[in-house]
């Protein structure tokens, strides 16, 4: 049994570990094993237990493929976002660090894991939690959930009542586990009238999804959304369309369809691997609304998240958000059609991202940018298409209902590794933001990248703490306004700059 750390929760005591002076605490279930007939159903209350449940490993990984995104594997080698774990449908288990069992109030700090809704877990060396508490003194929390068509499949136009909430059990697992932070947290050290949500990429969008579920109200008082803008998701139509997909893929049909709850696991994963792949072909545009997404099934979900405008359950909380420089050469860099790309071959490749305005946004990019290659003005559009100017978008319409602070960043800190192909690629910044940069051989091994890293954690735990970003390592950063646009550039050397890239920006509010 390990020894050092000892708290009693509501449902029993845990046991975790302790190391330089951070106590952890691993696998600790925040719900009952959404399996058999609790499959898609909303999360249960755990179990009690009596005696100490030992919290030194990490809970299972939800049911998910590996290498859904087929990166390559000289990319694979460097990635550590997914964890080791075991995936099971037995996953609603979270993390938590923490400096001190003391009865203080620290600000804690919830991570939503990247992976679109499809993948991913909060076990990444990247995203462990215990120098972020060296760093600043907080609570640090993270979350495994279901995902894919065991965490979003719309079923009750097809299925009936019995699977209500189908479509949103994802996202409703993230709320039990919010819950679960607002009656336990106090027991680790922390304050749960000052939780901060934060997620890269799919971890972003759930951000923002949770930004307007009414069950979610008061149960996180800050925001942070890195490069993964949601500004409209699936609607019941798009959910029921892609349920349809998953039921022919396993051979039911509306009058079978009750069967899903005794298929295995295993095949339902194929069959959402089968979904996948059409949905890879379909229209860039489109990706929010096809897939394995969060619902707007009008109870749990009622809309949105950020369309027509930014939730009002969520008016008064403040949003940091931003991007990385160059999102796509994590996803696109790679391609033939990237890394051969002539501005000759260019508007018909990207015409799936940008229909019948291909040639006049490469040529306005290739105005603002005239130093540009053809393979760089490819990566900044879709980045900008799929992920900056969405960001920025959330800002304005987060920014128009004068309640809360908005601020705004943009990571340019450029990676060396793999020959500098990557740039500043998505997922980047996370082990900045967790000060683990030992532990992400993405970043390289320049000493220079660790003051960085300290800087960006800083201002994480600052805006956790107070709703502010900014500290005496930065230069001064003010709130956003649509008169200036002041965003913060991380780099070797932080500065401020007003509306960057605006030419480009001006390009997507045309659209």
């Amino acid at each position: 049994m390990a020894g050092g750390c000892v708290v009693e929760t509501a449902s029993g005591r845990v046991c975790g570990t302790v190391d330089r002076g951070i106590c952890t605490f691993k696998g600790i279930p925040y719900a009952a094993p959404p399996i058999g007939p609790l499959r898609w159903k909303p999360p249960q209350k755990p179990a009690p237990w009596s005696g100490l449940r030992e919290a030194t490993s990490y809970g299972n990984r939800s049911i998910q493929a590996e290498n859904v995104f087929d990166l390559p594997t000289d990319l694979l080698r460097l990635l550590t976002l997914g964890g080791r774990e075991k995936i099971s449908e037995d996953c609603l288990y979270l993390n938590v660090w923490t400096a001190g069992l003391d009865g203080q109030k620290r600000p804690v700090l919830c991570w939503c894991h990247g992976g679109a809704f499809i993948t991913g877990s909060g076990s990444s060396p990247w995203s462990d939690g215990a120098n972020l508490c060296r760093l600043d003194d907080v609570v640090v929390v993270s979350i495994n959930h279901r995902l894919g068509a065991l965490g979003y499949l719309h079923l009750e136009e097809i299925a009936g009542a019995t699977f209500s909430g189908a479509g949103t059990a994802g996202m409703q697992d993230i709320v039990a586990a919010l819950e679960w932070v607002r009656d336990n947290i106090a027991a680790f050290g922390g304050d749960p009238e000052n939780v901060t949500i934060f997620g890269e990429s799919g971890g972003g969008a759930k951000v923002s999804v949770l930004m307007a579920l009414p069950s979610a109200k008061g149960l996180f008082h800050k925001a942070v959304i890195q490069s993964g803008p949601a500004v409209q998701m699936a609607n019941r139509e798009d959910g029921t369309r892609t349920s349809r997909q998953v039921l022919a893929e396993l051979g039911l049909d509306a009058t079978s369809a009750g069967k899903l709850r005794e298929v295995p696991a295993s095949k339902i994963l194929e069959a959402q691997n089968a979904v996948q792949v059409a949905i890879g072909r379909a229209s860039f545009a489109d990706r929010r609304r096809l897939g394995f997404n969060p619902v707007i099934d009008g109870h749990v979900f009622p809309g949105g998240p950020f369309a027509p405008a930014a939730p009002a359950s969520s008016a008064h909380v403040p949003l940091m958000i931003g991007t990385n420089k160059d999102e796509m050469t994590l996803f696109l860099g790679h391609l033939p059609w990237v890394t051969e790309a002539t501005f000759d071959s260019l508007v018909e490749a990207m015409t799936p991202y940008l229909g019948k305005r291909a040639a006049d946004v490469i040529a306005a990019y290739r105005r603002a940018q005239p130093a540009m290659r053809a393979d760089e003005i490819a990566v900044a559009i879709v980045g900008d298409l799929g992920v900056r100017s969405l960001s920025l978008t959330i800002a304005e319409r987060k920014l128009a209902q004068k309640a809360a602070g908005v601020f705004v960043y943009l990571f340019a800190w450029e990676t060396p590794v793999l020959n500098g192909r990557l740039r500043s690629c998505h997922t980047l910044e996370i082990p900045f933001v967790f000060n683990n940069l030992d532990r992400a051989p993405l970043t390289g091994d320049d000493p220079e990248r660790l003051a960085l890293g300290d800087r960006m954690a800083r201002a994480w735990t600052a805006f956790a703490r107070t709703g502010r970003p900014g500290h005496r390592g930065l230069p001064e950063w003010p709130a956003y306004s649509a008169a200036m646009r002041p965003t913060m550039i991380f780099d070797n050397e932080c500065r401020l700059e007003h509306d960057p890239y605006g030419v480009e920006r001006k390009i997507w509010e045309a659209a």
